[in-house]
């Protein structure tokens, strides 16, 4: 294709856009150089006014479109026109020479977008410059909020008056991360990430953001993208609650009208409809667009809604890619589904090094507390034992020539092909007999169980009603609990009435005892996968998962779902009652699974191809795969809890969330240069004072000994040394006590064995562990006390069998290479 053809292509783009030959595009316009030069625009595009805006640089196919911007941008300052189009007539790039480098586009701006993005003064300085602090949003309600005595006076009117006016005060790790964004655009930066855990305000910190954009005019529109209906009613809500000085629209009920709007939220499935996107809208219309739950609503084809437009970009997500490790070495995408849409996640946002921009994950949120962990009840009924086996549940069946032959399932068969109606009546009753109640009313809490199938979640919608209808007579007539799942009418609106208290209708034991306590006739939403991401109901105190998980990111969105704090509050009797905890129904090992088996360092693999029967789960089997058999078996035999264990996970986390914790602390740590170079020039009593002085304690990830322990789950205080090895590279794990005494044992077996006589093996053992372990014993050898003194520990025995030699020999190495000083 020559230039002349690709001329052709750019025609028809500029009509598309509404261009006109003769009247606001001029061809071959001439061009008079500073030198004395003449050349040629091959095409001018003038504005309403009649005034130069655009000029666009042809070259042929085979070219660069970018081999023609330094020739279009003398052309451009001659001619006054502000932006650029470069193209080949195959690619095409819009550059505004004011705000960056030339972006990727696929169809030609409007005049009208033009002339919008001409009054945007796009200055990124200003974007850093601004003083962002808790008040910045609670002023845009609150214009007087300063000047308020009850606010300023602190303490408990504080509280009370913020409360009562709904306020948004933004918290110490949302500040952080609109500072993180500020310095990245100060750095140039264009796309940002942040990664932050359920329930610590995504959404409030992109809507800060968002004024930030709008005010310094570094964006005259902004386009808030969704993966779910629910989703974009919630966002919606919440901006026009706050940014009362903008306009907020939800882009299906104004699509004749939207460019009235500042802030416009769709979800990404609407503009890919029929490429509505491209229809609707031009590249130029949105100077920032915003990706929430980014791994999921940037994933597949919508990838291209979100790069067709070429403002900012700004992901939000839950989902943290720490706990998958080795990132950067996984070559074969196709071993990796879930790694391979994480990394383009990242590189999406221009976070090549696998860091977001800011992070703050559940473990810093339960720590600092601003989010709950629950109590995870684990209850296996006999079948689930077996199918949670390495052996599984063997049946015997009929075979095709009338006899018999044994078959096993496992737990990624349950309500896929193996099916028991007994074993999820079980579920449903220890739900109700253990779920948490409404300690307001004292009616079942409200809950959300995750299922295998629609068909499965009908059949424990319909146990449940049946369930309730005998325990709590005429009070529910079928709304206890509800089927939210997509093949059902106005689910999505379900899931935000849940959400609002109106599901079902208002609660009837709030009604008669408690008149104006608003809570959901309805107590339980029963679900697939509808509610796991962006989901919020902070209310929510029961999670059940009545089906296996394998996807990490899929278990910390669902158990996600319940980490939000809340108030439980009866205003008439001034009743306030907190949420300090949420329970976790695991019926399939899903928490031992993460905590035990799951292979945080490698890949996750596909399904394994079908096969002639049933094959055990590998750890590795996402949700859905049945492992190749398709004959359905129905087995009808009562089932009963025969195993139950429960546990308050505390603020640490679970193993999912502690892997993250430690990929962070290596991420931040190893970016400080000066600790870097001491460590790597082998100078460890340097980098070991540096990290005390200058990096223990202090933000931004306030690292100490005491959290590194909690973090990990040790039983004692690791070294600064260690820590260092950790972030480093030269360890892969911490030890517990029981690990060092014993691997420092076998380390001086291995030089002095030969000195301790077998009969004395025992005894040295002994001696070399109570030294170790014990603070006492230690202070009576080193300081050569009564050694009888010894025998009230339990050493006294074993001491004096040893040699002088060996009395001498085992202390000294303990104290040298041992024990921590």
């Amino acid at each position: 294709m020559n230039e002349s053809e690709s001329r052709i292509i750019i025609n028809k783009l500029l009509e598309k856009s509404g261009w006109e030959f003769n009247t606001n595009i001029k061809t071959e316009q001439p061009v008079k150089h500073e030198d004395g030069e003449k050349g040629f625009a091959d095409y001018l595009l003038l504005d309403s006014l009649g005034h130069p805006i655009c000029v666009i640089e042809a070259k042929k196919a085979g070219k660069s479109p970018l081999d023609g911007k330094e020739q279009a941008r003398k052309y451009a300052k001659e001619l006054k026109a502000r932006f650029i189009i470069l193209s080949n007539g195959e690619y095409h790039y819009f550059w505004d020479m004011e705000n960056g480098n030339p972006k990727p586009i696929t169809e030609y701006p409007s005049q009208k977008s033009l002339e919008e993005a001409k009054k945007i003064d796009l200055k990124p300085e200003r974007l850093a410059t601004v003083t962002v602090d808790e008040n910045y949003l609670a002023l845009n309600q609150y214009p007087d909020l300063l000047k308020n005595p009850e606010y300023i006076s602190g303490g408990d009117s504080r509280d009370k008056f913020i409360k009562q006016n709904n306020l948004i005060i933004l918290r110490p790790y949302q500040l952080g991360a609109i500072h993180a964004v500020q310095e990245a655009a100060k750095q140039g930066k264009d796309r940002f990430l942040l990664e932050m855990a359920t329930g610590t305000g995504k959404t409030k910190t992109c809507i800060a953001l968002s004024k930030l954009f709008l005010s310094t005019k570094n964006s005259h529109r902004i386009l808030f993208l969704v993966d779910r209906i629910e989703l974009e009613e919630q966002a919606y809500k919440d901006y026009k609650d706050v940014l009362r000085d903008w306009t907020t629209v939800i882009y299906k009920s104004n699509r004749n009208n939207w460019r009235h709007a500042n802030i416009v939220i769709t979800t990404v499935q609407s503009l890919m409809h029929n490429d509505r996107y491209k229809k609707d809208f031009l590249p130029t219309d949105f100077d920032l667009v915003v990706s929430d739950e980014a791994h999921r609503s940037i994933s597949g084809n919508a990838r291209a809604v979100f790069e067709y437009f070429i403002g900012y970009k700004l992901g939000l997500t839950a989902t943290p890619k720490d706990y998958l490790k080795n990132l950067d070495s996984i070559k074969d995408s196709k071993k990796n589904i879930e790694k391979r849409e994480l990394l383009s996640t990242y590189k999406t946002f221009g976070c090549y090094n696998g860091e977001p921009t800011y992070r703050y994950d559940l473990q810093m949120g339960a720590s600092d507390g601003y989010l709950i962990q629950p109590y995870v009840l684990d209850a296996r009924t006999e079948i689930t034992t077996d199918l949670l086996s390495k052996e599984g549940f063997e049946v015997e069946v009929t075979s095709e020539d009338g006899g018999t032959e044994s078959k096993t399932y496992y737990s990624t068969h349950f309500e896929k092909i193996f099916f028991n109606e007994e074993t999820n009546i079980e579920f449903c009753k220890k739900i109700i007999e253990k779920g948490l109640r409404d300690p307001i009313t004292g009616e079942f809490g409200k809950t959300l169980i995750f299922c295998r199938t629609q068909s499965h979640a009908s059949k424990i919608t319909n146990i449940l009603n049946t369930l309730a209808m005998r325990a709590w007579p005429g009070v529910y007539n079928s709304d206890f609990a509800m089927q939210i799942t997509s093949n059902v009418d106005e689910a999505q609106q379900m899931t935000t009435n849940f959400t609002n208290n109106k599901l079902g209708g208002m609660s009837q034991f709030a009604d008669s005892e408690y008149p104006d306590y608003k809570t959901s006739k309805t107590r339980i939403c029963v679900t697939v996968s509808m509610m796991t991401t962006g989901y919020d109901c902070p209310d929510l105190l029961n999670i059940a998962f009545l089906r296996p998980v394998f996807s990490p990111a899929d278990f910390i969105q669902m158990k996600g779902r319940g980490t939000r704090k809340h108030t439980f509050s009866y205003k008439r009797d001034d009743i306030h009652i907190a949420k300090d905890s949420y329970r976790l129904f695991d019926f399939f090992a899903v928490c031992e699974y993460f905590e035990n088996e799951f292979r945080y360092d490698e890949a996750i693999k596909l399904p394994p191809s079908a096969t002639n029967k049933p094959t055990p789960p590998t750890g590795d089997d996402p949700v859905g795969s049945t492992g190749g058999s398709t004959d359905d078996y129905i087995h009808n035999e009562k089932d009963k809890f025969i195993s139950e264990a429960e546990k308050q996970i505390d603020t640490a986390g679970m193993r999912v969330d502690r892997e993250a914790f430690g990929a962070r602390m290596r991420e931040e740590l190893s970016k400080d240069e000066e600790l870097k170079s001491y460590y790597e020039s082998g100078d460890i009593d340097s980098a070991v004072e540096y990290f005390k002085r200058e990096i223990y304690d202090k933000p931004n990830l306030y690292i100490t000994r005491d959290k590194v322990k909690r973090g990990f789950k040790l039983d004692r205080l690791p070294k600064v040394r260690e820590i260092l090895e950790y972030v480093f590279g030269d360890r892969d794990r911490f030890d517990n006590s029981g690990d060092i005494l014993h691997r420092s044992w076998d380390e001086y077996i291995s030089l002095y064995g030969d000195t301790i006589p077998d009969e004395l093996y025992n005894a040295s053992f002994q001696t070399f562990s109570a030294y170790v372990e014990d603070n006492d014993v230690r202070e009576i050898i080193d300081k050569r006390k009564t050694y009888a003194e010894l025998f009230e520990h339990g050493i006294g025995e074993s001491w004096s069998a040893l040699t002088p030699t060996l009395r001498v020999k085992i202390p000294e190495y303990a104290r040298d290479f041992v024990v921590e000083r």
